[in-house]
């Protein structure tokens, strides 16, 4: 995938200030061709679960219908049927499992966000999506084809500094030879339809295509788990031979090993790097650290999942933030005043030599960690944050522009 040296924002459509498909995302389009920016990269579309979050959504292919601006809007019967002709390996299965009225949602969502999608073209930003890789247990996908699942087993990942029990993610491990035996076309399929919406996309937890970390569904932590070879680059062959070159961002962060590294170079696809990673006192050549940036990779200054620059620097050892001082120097960069120390980390972000930088809404407005979106492992104050109307004004568009011009990453 060939990009130019360029930047975008981070912004899922539930933190507009309308949370939909609506003026408030016509207007995000505006601010950023003001803000010269050339991404905008949300979080997956489908059915959120009962605790918000968008990755154990309730179908890999249906949109969700909360964010349409538009619910009541007419639906002729022909809009239908041309719907469930082009869109028959799945639509079925939803419409069976979402009940009625759910086609005619797939429709309005169709037209909302094709009309969004070409209006963000002709202002010259680009429409980056995100794929879990896994499915959520007892989603449309795991009841329609519970022949491409395992039983018995569930995801997660195994212990680390992080988390010395490991994570149980709960959802159901692929049956790869299964798939295998069908040319993976679940997975062609998927982003068939992922790519149909999004000019680029990324994939989540990337590194299980290479192995995985397997946990008995009846396990209380992921200790007891054992890692179990993925299907390599076979998914994505079987892709491209049907869909061309994938314009695909791999998720290579956590624990990556030279396999993960080796097949996602194969394939062409850039990696992510993290700023806020580089400064970990007990990883002094881990490959965020900014001396250590290499072009096939995409850096983003914070994640949906990290906290905000402004709050990680607010509770960031002497050590962390003598390391962020030091590497403002070594690019050439000034400090920048107190409670304004996210923004000197944004512009370190964009003087990588990674051809795209990608920073978050609530980092380009210098918020605390209140306005993290996602704190893992918690549930009920996670995937909320949302926008007030104006809060993002002309004047932080003008100050995000200047530091994408300084960095070289202006459009054109």
């Amino acid at each position: 995938m060939t990009v130019t040296r360029s930047a975008g924002v981070q912004l899922h459509l539930t933190s507009l200030p309308d949370g939909r498909l609506g003026p408030s995302a016509y207007a995000f389009v505006d601010w950023l061709a003001a803000a010269g920016q050339t991404y905008w990269q949300v979080l997956p579309l489908g059915p959120p679960d009962e605790h918000r979050s968008p990755y154990k959504a309730a179908s890999a292919f249906a949109a969700w219908n909360g964010l349409l601006a538009e619910p009541d809007a007419p639906v002729s019967a022909e809009e239908v049927s041309a719907f469930r002709a082009e869109q028959s390996f799945w639509i079925g299965g939803w419409e069976a499992f979402a009940g009625p009225g759910a086609v005619e949602d797939q429709v309005r969502f169709e037209r909302e966000w094709g009309a969004l999608r070409a209006y963000a073209a002709s202002h010259g930003v680009r429409l980056v999506g995100d794929v879990p890789i896994y499915v959520a247990p007892g989603a449309a996908d795991h009841v329609g084809w519970p022949e491409l699942f395992l039983s018995g087993g569930q995801a997660g990942v195994p212990p680390d500094a992080l988390a010395t029990d490991g994570q149980l993610w709960g959802n159901p491990l692929y049956d790869w030879p299964a798939l295998q035996r069908r040319g993976y076309r679940w997975w062609v399929e998927r982003l068939r339809r992922t790519f149909e919406l999004f000019d680029i996309t990324r994939i989540d937890h990337f590194r299980a295509f290479a192995a995985y970390w397997a946990v008995a569904s009846d396990a209380e932590t992921a200790v007891g788990g054992r890692w179990r070879r993925g299907p390599g680059r076979a998914v994505f062959d079987a892709a491209s031979r049907e869909l061309g070159e994938l314009g695909v961002i791999a998720e290579d962060l956590g624990l990556i090993t030279e396999p993960v590294t080796r097949l996602r170079r194969s394939l062409g696809f850039p990696g992510m790097l993290v700023t806020l990673f580089g400064f970990d006192p007990d990883d002094p050549r881990g490959p965020h650290r900014p001396e250590n940036h290499t072009p096939d990779r995409w850096i983003y200054l914070s994640t949906h999942d990290t906290d905000t620059a402004q709050g990680w620097f607010s509770s960031a050892s002497d050590e962390q933030r003598a390391g962020v001082a030091a590497a403002l120097s070594v690019a050439g960069l000034s400090s920048e005043p107190t409670g304004r120390e996210g923004w000197a980390l944004l512009r370190l972000a964009f003087s990588s030599p990674c051809p795209v930088a990608m920073v978050a809404a609530q980092d380009v407005l210098g918020l605390g960690s209140s306005a993290r979106m996602n704190v893992p492992g918690t549930k009920g104050q996670s995937w909320r944050w949302k926008l007030s109307p104006g809060q993002l004004t002309d004047t932080h568009a003008a100050e995000l522009r200047e530091a994408t011009a300084a960095a070289g990453r202006l459009p054109g």
